[in-house]
């Protein structure tokens, strides 16, 4: 299963174009409500998730995936829950992805030591630590990272061809219409 957390003041096209594409990949994939079910973006639309922290199922997890946003990203850091659910993912070899501002949490917690990866302009934390390229979306081992709102898509797709494969990524962009 793969877990997006949703926490106040996330970007709402970092969630829910990743759920839409990992979704059109046949992934399983379930919005987890960090602090509440009902949960308002950055840009005041507010979303149910599909299930909130005390029912997401920790031995069924395969990835977390951390959307940006202000102040979605330093709500999500907050969260003892977050924390929690990204130590068992890295003590257990599982994914873990996040956008925009949300890899600073990543790096805050060691995890992008000694990685590549990308993030938005301006949200780059241990930089002596990190090689951060810019690039739309990396992968280095089992975490993947995006830029921003507009590398969604990208960031989306990277995280479908490695968690089904090159050809149902390939055929999810094609269906899109991707450039």
């Amino acid at each position: 299963m793969i877990y997006l957390m949703l926490a106040d003041g996330f970007e709402i096209t970092e969630a829910l174009t990743t759920v839409d594409v990992l979704r059109r990949a046949k992934l399983d994939v379930l919005t987890v409500g960090v602090y509440n079910k009902q949960v308002t973006a950055s840009c005041n639309i507010t979303v149910t998730a599909d299930i909130t922290a005390d029912e997401l199922e920790l031995d069924r997890l395969d990835a977390v995936i951390l959307p940006g946003g202000i102040p979605g990203t330093p709500n999500l850091e907050k969260s003892d829950f977050v924390q929690k659910t990204l130590d068992f993912a890295l003590e257990n070899d599982k994914w873990i992805c996040a956008i925009c501002a949300a890899p600073s949490i990543l790096a805050h917690k060691g995890i992008l030591d000694g990685k590549n990866a990308t993030c938005y302009p301006g949200c780059e934390a241990n930089e002596d630590k990190v090689n951060y390229t810019g690039e739309f979306a990396v992968c280095d081992g089992k975490v993947i990272t995006g830029k921003g709102a507009g590398c969604t898509i990208n960031f989306a797709l990277l995280i479908a061809e490695n968690l089904a494969s090159k050809e149902i990524a390939a055929n999810v962009k094609s269906s899109m219409q991707c450039p």
